[in-house]
């Protein structure tokens, strides 16, 4: 199994249905676990997908309704009684602290579990050791925030440029660390033994209407989840209630540059998910996924 992958927990927009949960979205990335928009259910959807809710570290909420966050006390409370790694950071738009203290106080005895919280506001960074974590506030009825993980860009070494400066062993450490090395009376430098390696990156964009910070997120992402609440057949109502369209989205992974692209958050007056992957496919001819509950969606490998 890949170390960095999509774990489906819910798919579902404002009401689940009998395929769909309502939100819920874990990024497991080496050992972190990031859990996006925990919606009612998602605790059982882990045993669902057969994924232990212990390996969750970090919790990120894009907004304030409960399709995104009514999972959050059961969540708390599933961490607590599995022995879950604490405490558990939390990161929300700072704008619904109020709702956030009501979610981490919903029944008896939660407000003993060791929660670190992150308000939110605007266009931050918070360094979280193997990536960095991004927001960048989106257009909705309500603060929402978008998210987006990021890996440091690193260097891969050449075997072959290392042989030939017949560098081994712990010599290609020592290297890697003081960036030159002395071989034989001459000096080889990191830079001719190895190329740049960029790092992966993940952007969630959930529930906003079309706006530039979406393409911000999204910009040059290996993986993009995104929703596509309506059709483009209801693109009135996706403006009126601030929601994107298939259409909308392969639009935005198409401008964005974006590799791999996972279609989600579907109202429920659809029955056909494939015609939000021929929607989304008349924009974007990369790779596209219609997200279904439980699926594991590899990153993709670095470029």
């Amino acid at each position: 199994m890949s170390a960095r992958q999509l774990v489906v927990l819910g798919t579902a927009s404002q009401v689940p249905t009998r395929h769909r949960n309502h939100n819920g979205y874990l990024l497991r990335w080496d050992t972190d676990g990031i859990l996006f928009d925990p919606g009612e259910g998602t605790q059982r959807q882990f045993t669902l997908a057969g994924v232990s809710p212990g390996t969750v570290t970090r919790i990120c909420l894009t907004h304030f309704h409960g399709d995104h966050c009514l999972g959050l006390p059961g969540m708390l409370m599933r961490l607590a009684l599995d022995g879950g790694r604490f405490p558990v950071d939390v990161h929300y738009p700072a704008g619904g602290d109020e709702h956030l203290q009501h979610l981490r106080r919903a029944s008896v005895g939660q407000d003993r579990i060791p929660v670190r919280e992150w308000p939110t506001a605007g266009r931050t960074a918070a360094d979280c050791g193997s990536f960095t974590l991004r927001s960048v506030p989106l257009r909705h009825r309500v603060e929402t925030l978008g998210w987006r993980i990021d890996e440091p860009d690193g260097r891969r070494m050449l075997p072959a440029r290392l042989e030939a400066r017949g560098i081994v062993g712990p010599a290609i450490g020592w290297l890697q660390r003081e960036g030159t090395i002395s071989v034989a009376g001459r000096t080889v430098a990191l830079d001719d033994v190895s190329e740049p390696r960029p790092g992966q990156s993940v952007a969630v964009v959930m529930d906003t209407a079309w706006c530039e910070a979406a393409g911000e997120l999204a910009d040059g992402v290996d993986l993009l989840v995104c929703e596509s609440t309506f059709l483009d057949r209801d693109a009135e109502l996706a403006e009126r209630y601030l929601h994107m369209t298939a259409r909308q989205a392969g639009r935005l992974a198409a401008e964005a540059g974006v590799r791999r692209l996972v279609l989600t958050h579907f109202s429920r007056r659809y029955s056909d998910p494939l015609e939000f992957a021929a929607e989304a496919g008349e924009q974007f001819d990369g790779d596209i996924v219609v997200a279904a509950d439980l699926d594991r969606i590899d990153v993709p490998p670095r470029r």
